[in-house]
């Protein structure tokens, strides 16, 4: 296989002829490190990884448009990766059986597609939706223990319903993040979706942005189920989001309870109400940087 450049993941112009393919996966993370290749541990990239090593000799290495924290699973995490059109002459579906057959139960291929040779897992997103879900119940259902988090006590729904709102738009969201360990140019990120939903004792929230900072989306459930509970008033966001400071927020919730479920390509316009929209030909869904999110 042809040198990939190390930056971008791209194949240089002129080089030999590649096939690029664009994965959409799903993963139960409570057993992985993350996505990343780990040095002490194993992260889900390393199995995908070590699946196309037993189909192609090149043996290509997977970009994907978000890196996932310990114990987060995935729905919609996507990913590509180029291989030498001489060593590829199965169509995108028996691609995907295939690398399945080497998966881990755990881990699935969805889909898998050709794409244009200038498509990038990572740059060329344009947006992400994560849902976090809690069970609000006395008693855990044993059944979805490992993906969602467990509140006994009754949450005032009411209350966090009023203090969704706060959260869209543009914001520094510095206050909702944890410390990655590294610089960031900017704590500002857009949300377009904050939303609850219920079913039964069965609550999901929904939120989706532009991009998201460590731990934000978890910051920010963790902060809404402490509004539930009176920790907080739903009015004390504004104020939050102001102070810029990670210890006036409320908790983190759990990683178990998160999915990165979507991620967004193509051009995208804001309805009213600060919902988005996908605009232009081409458009697609599958929820972008390789910092830590989740």
């Amino acid at each position: 296989m042809s040198e990939v450049t190390k930056s971008e993941g791209r194949i240089p112009e002129g080089r030999i002829p590649c096939l690029k393919f664009k994965l959409t996966i799903a993963y139960d993370g409570s057993l992985y490190q993350g996505w990343q290749v780990q040095k002490i541990g194993t992260g889900v990239q390393e199995k995908i990884e070590e699946a196309l090593a037993k189909l192609f000799p090149s043996r290509p290495r997977l970009h994907s448009s978000s890196r996932t924290d310990t114990g987060v699973h995935a729905l919609g995490m996507v990913a590509h990766f180029e291989v030498a059109s001489l060593e590829c002459s199965m169509s995108p579906r028996k691609l995907a059986l295939a690398l399945n057959a080497w998966l881990p139960e755990d881990i699935r291929v969805l889909s898998a597609a050709r794409s244009a040779k200038n498509f990038h897992a990572r740059f060329d997103t344009t947006g992400k939706q994560y849902r976090y879900f809690v069970w609000n119940h006395a008693a855990m259902n044993p059944l979805i223990r490992r993906s969602a988090w467990h509140v006994p006590r009754p949450l005032d729904l009411t209350a966090i319903r009023s203090a969704l709102p706060l959260f869209l738009g543009k914001h520094d969201f510095q206050s909702f993040a944890a410390n990655p360990g590294y610089s960031k140019e900017s704590t500002v990120r857009s949300l377009s979706r904050s939303e609850l939903r219920r079913s039964g004792p069965l609550l999901t929230f929904i939120i989706e942005g532009d991009g998201f900072l460590y731990k934000m989306c978890r910051g920010i459930v963790g902060t809404l189920v402490q509004i539930g509970l009176g920790k907080f008033r739903a009015a004390d966001v504004k104020g939050m989001l102001a102070r810029k400071d990670r210890r006036v927020a409320g908790v983190t919730a759990p990683a178990h309870g998160l999915v990165l479920w979507k991620v967004f390509y193509g051009r995208r316009r804001q309805e009213a109400g600060g919902r988005s929209q996908k605009t232009g030909g081409g458009s697609q869904e599958s929820g972008a940087s390789l910092r830590y999110e989740s």
